[in-house]
């Protein structure tokens, strides 16, 4: 959804589920966990539980890699703080509950997610990440939404922005390495075919730089996933910074595909035991009250599949 890796921190929170955002509890006894997610207490599937590897259950924690800010996905409770919370997170800790472990989560850059997992350092990684054909050679993907990029813009629309090949001939600013960025290239020949100018692409390594550039006039837009850039567009100075381009003929974004729970592929069980999980949390409506809670129902799947991504 969000990003895409070129293939081949300081742990913030994971001592409990409660060193992070979100009201989760402790385990109450070892196999067991239950937390307070959107409303809804999540508790633990034994037979789930059993399901882990070994070695996570010995651990009794999943280790998560997660690329923190990107709201609405992931996003620290308040400016300075280091208690995570987000609609990643929230599921993180309900899939935990659900499963008897811990989901402890760590901020790591995007760019560096999949070596980490390569190298052991971490499990899985829940970070909005598109699930492609080219990232299933070295991880296996739980896909939880779809969606693709949207287009972020100040107050007003000041360039009349209302299609991709409108960004033609503009400044445009994306996350370096993402299918973002990649949307932008892709439009370069469409640009020319069309007569219309060529798009100053504009690359930063933090979502929120792309933002800073296009709120300060150094950028006229924005490609984000079109899920945070509806929520940046509401919450963002209270809704009066800038606003989302909405395209009739790309509802649900651009270039449209999974995004995925990504999970070391030394962990074939895990990988099983997490679409189990989320399958449950679907069949429960606990994954529905989550992505409500952000308002992104429209991202929402009604089935937990794996490497469904077909290019």
């Amino acid at each position: 959804m969000r990003r895409s890796l070129a293939l081949g921190a300081a742990v913030l929170c994971g001592a409990s589920l409660t060193a992070c955002g979100g009201d989760a509890e402790p385990a109450t006894a070892e196999g067991t966990r239950s937390a307070k997610v959107a409303g809804v207490t999540v508790e633990t599937d034994p037979e789930l539980h059993d399901r882990l590897p070994e070695q996570i259950r010995k651990a009794g924690k999943v280790r998560v890699a997660s690329d923190v800010p990107y709201p609405p996905f992931e996003m620290f409770e308040k400016e300075g703080g280091t208690r995570i919370t987000g609609l990643d997170y929230d599921l993180g800790q309900a899939l935990g509950a659900r499963l008897g472990v811990e989901f402890a989560f760590t901020p790591q850059k995007f760019d560096g997610i999949v070596p980490a997992i390569q190298a052991g350092k971490y499990d899985v990684a829940i970070s909005a990440m598109t699930d492609n054909k080219q990232r299933q050679k070295v991880l296996d993907f739980v896909d939880y939404s779809v969606s693709g990029t949207g287009i972020l813009v100040r107050e007003g629309n000041p360039e009349k922005i209302r299609t991709a090949l409108d960004l033609c001939g503009l400044r445009v600013a994306a996350q370096a390495a993402t299918n973002q960025a990649d949307f932008v290239g892709e439009l370069g020949p469409k640009c020319a075919k069309a007569g219309k100018g060529k798009i100053d692409l504009q690359t930063y390594p933090k979502d929120s730089d792309t933002q800073l550039a296009l709120s300060s006039g150094k950028a006229d837009a924005a490609v984000i996933t079109k899920p945070a850039a509806g929520y940046i567009a509401k919450t963002a100075g209270d809704g009066s910074t800038f606003d989302l381009v909405d395209d009739p003929e790309a509802k649900g974004g651009y270039n449209a595909s999974p995004n995925g729970i990504a999970v070391s592929k030394r962990l074939p069980e895990l990988t099983d035991a997490i679409q189990a999980a989320l399958q449950q949390l679907i069949d429960d409506g606990t994954y529905g009250k989550i992505l409500d809670k952000y308002g992104v129902r429209s991202i929402g799947v009604e089935k937990a599949t794996k490497n469904a991504a077909v290019d």
